[in-house]
């Protein structure tokens, strides 16, 4: 019969799969497409019942859509079945090319498995193709089309017309699994899509956010910010600026988007900031602003790195610490320097003198070309050794060789005047001082101090030092003098503070005592200081009172 109604049944089976392929391109998710591909079973296939098992991403199968009894589909719809259930459902029972048939006869074995199932009983078969209730027809779907990689099974029941498929039914049912699979895999690959844009939208606008609250932090934050470029031709060039930075430099941002902060530091401070722009990390310096001073500020570096390409930019917050460094330079100028006259105090002094004497006596030969023969052992052994360097070229036992960058100092020979200089130590007592303090008060012995102090600096170089050692005495440290030398200035500073002083309209006198020593390295400051107090009390008892009192 049915041999007899083959075109017919062909057409009209053509024209069903036509249209119920077409729904499938209809859907609009994942879910209706399921149901859409079960629904399309009941209606162009013949069929009453159809089920979707659908792979989920651990492997069992899911009833993920039932069409053709709301009982059934109630009952089953969202069941599981173990990937070991079903592989050995595909595994037996007759292949029909891509399909599986189990029969009534063979699937009782398959009563009690997982594979959530609904069928009725019925009586046997009357006719070879007659279908039985209990009958399993499955067509797998493959998401490559290679059978390799099982997307899901389409599971049919009870065709309308009592007979087990024939070889067009068999066709048109494979051919619609095929088509189901594409579509169930155009439907996953939407939702992932849609997933994916929900996802990259919800990123940019998080980015956009954080965008946003980056640019107002930046251009709103109280202390400056700036962004730099890192490497390249423009390394260090200022990206961007915010208007605290601008104030605080008194620079707009156009002008300093031509600057780096290379430009900008002071130059004492360069090499500071070069390592923490390399570095990251924190650094006090001094940045120019536009009207040729300098500040002092805190600079703090974040690399910006990406993970492909490497560093990106420099994240610098720039900090006003002018109050603060002021206030640091002068408690330290406050603890190195008298109060009174404002010159280094006794402290002060004795750093600065230690810092030009070392352990090793008579460490300078007697000519310069003397002195680096012996630093470069090109000299005579024992001249060497009498210069302060051993035989060998290298003193082990003092830690500094002969190639070390210290200047030692060398007393000149007072018996005679070859020329040869030295840091002279001259050391200052006033005379009379005491009477005026005793006379006129304290407020005018400090006014006398302040304005001795005053002549003292007047008249020495702007390398040499003038100290307040105490009470009424000053030392003056200036190097690269000889004897004579020494003498001379010694004789122009006591002359400075001889003319009167006048203090609250009254004019008062004081003179000078002075001691001439020399620092010599294998001496310590005190011994340097205390060979000039000694030489100064000399010169004190040799000339008469007279001559000394002065106020």
């Amino acid at each position: 019969m049915e041999a007899e109604s083959e075109p017919y049944v062909r057409l009209a089976t053509m024209r069903q799969l036509h249209q119920a392929v077409a729904d499938l391109n209809t859907a609009r998710s994942l879910a209706d497409t399921l149901q859409t591909v079960a629904d399309g079973i009941v209606a162009g296939l013949g069929y009453e019942l159809a089920c979707v098992n659908l792979v989920r991403p651990d492997g069992d199968l899911v009833v993920a859509a039932f069409a053709g009894n709301s009982a059934a589909e109630a009952l089953i719809t969202g069941r599981v079945g173990s990937r070991i259930s079903w592989e050995r459902r595909l595994a037996m029972g007759e292949i029909w090319d891509e399909l599986r048939f189990i029969a009534h006869t063979d699937g009782w074995v398959l009563l009690d498995d997982d594979v959530p199932q609904w069928h009725t009983e019925g009586p046997e078969p009357r006719f070879d193709d007659e279908w039985h209730p209990q009958d399993r027809l499955y067509a797998p779907m493959y998401a490559s089309g290679s059978g390799q990689d099982l997307l899901g099974v389409i599971s049919v029941d009870r065709p309308r017309n009592g007979r087990r498929p024939g070889a067009w039914g068999r066709e048109a049912l494979q051919m619609y699994a095929s088509q189901a699979a594409i579509a169930i895999s155009n439907a996953r690959l939407r939702a992932n899509m849609q997933r994916a844009l929900v996802r990259l939208e919800r990123e940019q606008q998080a980015l956009r956010a954080s965008e946003e609250s980056f640019r107002q932090a930046f251009e709103y934050a109280p202390s400056g910010m700036a962004i730099a470029e890192m490497g390249g031709d423009q390394h260090g060039r200022l990206l961007r600026t915010n208007d605290a930075l601008c104030r605080l430099l008194g620079r707009p941002a156009s002008v300093l988007r031509r600057y780096s902060f290379a430009d900008l530091v002071h130059p004492e401070d360069i090499g500071t900031l070069l390592r923490t722009s390399a570095e990251g990390g924190r650094a006090e310096l001094r940045l120019g602003r536009r009207d040729g001073t300098y500040l002092w500020v805190s600079l703090r570096n974040s690399v910006v790195a990406d993970t492909a390409d490497g560093p990106r930019f420099l994240l610098t917050h720039v900090e006003d610490i002018e109050e603060r460094k002021r206030h640091e330079l002068n408690l330290a100028h406050r603890a190195s320097h008298d109060a009174l006259t404002g010159l280094p105090n006794s402290a002060e002094l004795r750093s600065r003198l230690g810092a030009r004497l070392c352990e090793r006596p008579h460490a300078v030969a007697s000519t310069d070309v003397q002195a680096l023969d012996a630093a470069y052992g090109d000299g005579d052994v024992d001249e060497a050794r009498v210069h302060g360097f051993p035989a060998d070229g290298f003193d082990a036992g003092q830690g500094v060789g002969p190639y070390d960058h210290h200047v030692h100092s060398v007393a000149p020979d007072s018996g005679k005047d070859d020329g040869s200089k030295g840091l002279a130590v001259l050391f200052c007592d006033l005379d009379g001082f005491k009477s005026i303090n005793d006379r006129f008060g304290h407020h005018t012995g400090d006014a006398v101090l302040i304005e001795v102090a005053r002549r003292l600096t007047t008249c020495v170089r702007d390398g040499d030092t003038v100290a307040r050692l105490g009470g009424d005495e000053f030392v003056v440290l200036a190097d690269g003098l000889g004897s004579a030398d020494a003498a001379d200035l010694a004789v122009r500073l006591r002359n400075a503070i001889i003319p009167p002083i006048r203090v609250d309209g009254r004019a008062v006198r004081v003179g000078a005592s002075f001691g001439i020593g020399w620092a010599a390295c294998g001496m310590t400051a005190e011994e340097v200081l205390r060979s000039a107090d000694q030489r100064m009390y000399v010169e004190k008892r040799s000339r008469s009172k007279v001559h000394r009192r002065a106020g």
